[in-house]
């Protein structure tokens, strides 16, 4: 089956980085779009360091389940019961945690982030491990589900949301980040902390055998918003429990590379064979918004040096209130004082600074005044099609 490897890990070899034409070390090569079987530490043990952009994490919850759950018509709920989830203390579940998040960090970028999920019963202790390890938290989400399962027994609260944890992989990191991209998903308003999203259910819910095929499946949608958010088309997503595929799915969706692991076979053939079937979007369909902090500078004496202002033009301020004279070097004469665009504009206001792209116009051939800003954008659109 194309991208499925049943391994004891005797192929997965570590590989040095390499050096590019610039001398600078590049990231190590590794494998992607496949799912390896077999237990998740020795796994990441055995990938190459440095060699992954995001992992995603949904580790087993140890919901320590005492005894059948049913429901008040008598039928019982098809809970997570399975022995993956099950520990036999609080300190073999930390042991495994603190082993886990190690090999993950090992794995990543030194900007890499991780994400991981959990409920009331574990996501304390993983936060407690994610720290101890060095990771740097950026934030807490509330997943707020939309259709929770009811509280059967009337005992507690019914249990509505789950928490997932975002970390860099230390305080220093220059994680990704595509804010305006969340800013435009949530109608040009900034993306909150608690997002309220279905739980998985319907037909995107896998069956097997026509009963459900994972407990603890996640909503797609969960994975698209965080794989938006944190990663650019291209990067490395791992899942190191890798359950029935919504990572590896999602990330193929949207043009990133994905490696799963799980130690069982069951869901991996059953995640190999959804990936396979999924088809995935078209480059310029995953473009996302990037904000001007992600467009390349652009000096105001590059405009003069192609020719695009020249050299004597009148620049005005807003109202022609104030003018100034464009020179060769493409600094601005006004009245004697010279300056860059930004000096000379808080310098005719008595400010301490100014954004001298909006401040200053240009005159058309209509007498109109015209930011000088439109000219940056002119001539980035031209070095980018140069590019």
């Amino acid at each position: 089956m194309a991208g499925f490897r049943d391994t004891d890990l005797r192929d997965a070899e570590r590989l040095p980085a390499e050096t590019g034409a610039s001398g600078r070390k590049t990231a190590p090569k590794i494998d992607t779009n496949r799912i390896i079987i077999g237990d998740c530490i020795a796994a990441m043990n055995a990938l190459p360091a440095g060699s992954v952009d995001l992992i995603f994490a949904d580790p087993p919850y140890n919901l320590q389940l005492g005894g059948d759950l049913h429901r008040p018509d008598g039928s019982q709920v098809d809970a997570c019961d399975d022995d993956w989830d099950k520990f036999a203390s609080f300190q073999t579940y930390d042991d495994f945690t603190r082993a886990w998040l190690k090999a993950a960090r090992r794995l990543l970028k030194p900007d890499g982030a991780i994400w991981t999920i959990g409920s009331y019963h574990n996501i304390f202790r993983v936060g407690a491990a994610l720290q101890d390890e060095g990771y740097w938290i950026l934030n807490d989400i509330v997943w707020r589900k939309a259709n929770p399962m009811p509280n059967f027994k009337g005992t507690r609260f019914t249990n509505a949301h789950e928490t997932l944890i975002w970390a860099s992989k230390s305080e220093n990191s220059r994680y990704c980040f595509n804010y305006h991209a969340m800013k435009a998903m949530n109608d040009d308003l900034q993306m909150r902390s608690d997002w309220l999203i279905p739980i998985c259910n319907g037909n995107e819910r896998l069956k097997d055998a026509g009963t459900k095929a994972h407990p603890t499946q996640k909503p797609e949608a969960l994975l698209y918003r965080i794989i938006v958010a944190c990663t650019r088309p291209g990067d490395i997503v791992l899942d190191p429990f890798f359950g029935t595929g919504t990572t590896g799915a999602v990330a193929k969706l949207l043009g990133r590379q994905w490696i799963g692991i799980d130690r069982d076979a069951n869901y991996a053939r059953l995640a190999q064979q959804r990936i396979d079937n999924l088809l995935a979007l078209d480059g310029g369909e995953t473009r996302i918004s990037a904000g001007r902090r992600a467009e390349p500078r652009i000096a105001f004496g590059s405009l003069v040096e192609s020719g695009m202002v020249r050299p004597g033009t009148r620049l005005w301020g807003p109202g022609r209130r104030f003018g100034a004279q464009v020179r060769a070097d493409g600094s601005l004469d006004m009245a004697g004082r010279t300056g860059s665009i930004h000096q000379m504009g808080a310098a005719a206001q008595g400010l301490p600074s100014c954004n001298g792209w909006t401040f200053w116009h240009t005159e058309a051939d209509d007498g109109q005044l015209v930011p000088i800003d439109a000219a940056r954008q002119s001539y980035r659109a031209t070095t980018a099609v140069a590019g």
